[in-house]
């Protein structure tokens, strides 16, 4: 996939409850800023002048595209020399670096809105080539329990890029109808509100779309069927994920609810 883990890492000190002035300040987001389909949980690390934190991280990617190792490394100059293609005046998928297997979800990940700087303890992925339907897809992906199923069999403190990067996602390419329909949902439940206008327009959704709370649970359902399917699950594996995810919760109710999607999906 065309995008690599990375990190603003700022090294701002934090306090939580600020309520920043998007125009001036920034939040800093820690991992506990977001949540799956939650872009902003109002609990901030601390917050930043832009126009100081711009300039910092336009001359800190310059820096690091001459290192090879560096996730800009692979991005081309003139790109590199526009500060308004900085990854921060763009949504971007954030996730939590601290987890355990035994927390509810093992991999959290969010469409983090623009003029939000994020700390190591939320690493993002940078879109090196594609467009807002790739990054769409891949936050389906990443989102599902499906996947978080997989995670939950290595992760045990730390999502590292490391770990991540040993995660498989399955890609049968632009314009294969589930994963299109991957897409438009994650679309959807990652554009709940105005913040995420323009590219919301680019993968072809409208805002807000899914902000009802029965219309959201059955595209979760939907998008987990999706994924199931690009991963080439049958209805016995789906039993096995459902079953064996969790010790406390009961997701049977979830898992019916999948069935009936994937089996629509099958035919």
């Amino acid at each position: 996939m065309p995008f690599s883990p990375t990190s603003d890492d700022s090294g701002i000190r934090g306090h939580d409850g600020d309520e920043p002035n998007e125009k001036d300040v920034w939040p800093v987001y820690s991992g506990k800023s977001f949540d799956i389909w939650r872009p902003d949980t109002g609990d901030y690390y601390d917050s930043a002048n832009a126009s100081s934190v711009v300039a910092h991280l336009q001359e800190k990617r310059r820096r690091q595209h001459r290192v090879l190792s560096s996730a800009f490394a692979e991005m081309g100059a003139e790109t590199m020399n526009l500060p308004s293609t900085l990854p921060c005046l763009h949504p971007r998928i954030a996730f939590r670096d601290v987890t355990n297997p035994t927390n509810t979800r093992t991999l959290i990940a969010a469409l983090v809105p623009r003029h939000r700087v994020v700390t190591h303890k939320a690493p993002y992925l940078l879109r090196i080539r594609g467009e807002a339907l790739d990054e769409a897809f891949v936050l389906g992906v990443l989102s599902s329990m499906v996947f978080d199923w997989q995670s939950r069999r290595t992760v045990e403190l730390n999502m590292t890029f490391e770990q991540i990067g040993l995660l498989t996602i399955p890609d049968p390419g632009a314009g294969h109808p589930v994963r299109d329909r991957s897409a438009a949902i994650a679309a959807r439940l990652a554009a709940c509100d105005d913040r995420f206008t323009d590219w919301a327009s680019e993968v072809g959704v409208p805002v807000g779309s899914a902000n009802d709370e029965a219309v959201k649970q059955d595209l979760i359902c939907e998008l987990d069927a999706c994924v199931a399917h690009l991963y080439g699950l049958d209805e016995a594996d789906l039993a096995v994920i459902y079953e064996t995810f969790s010790e406390t919760v009961d997701y049977s109710d979830r898992h019916a609810a999948v069935l009936a999607h994937l089996r629509r999906i099958t035919g």
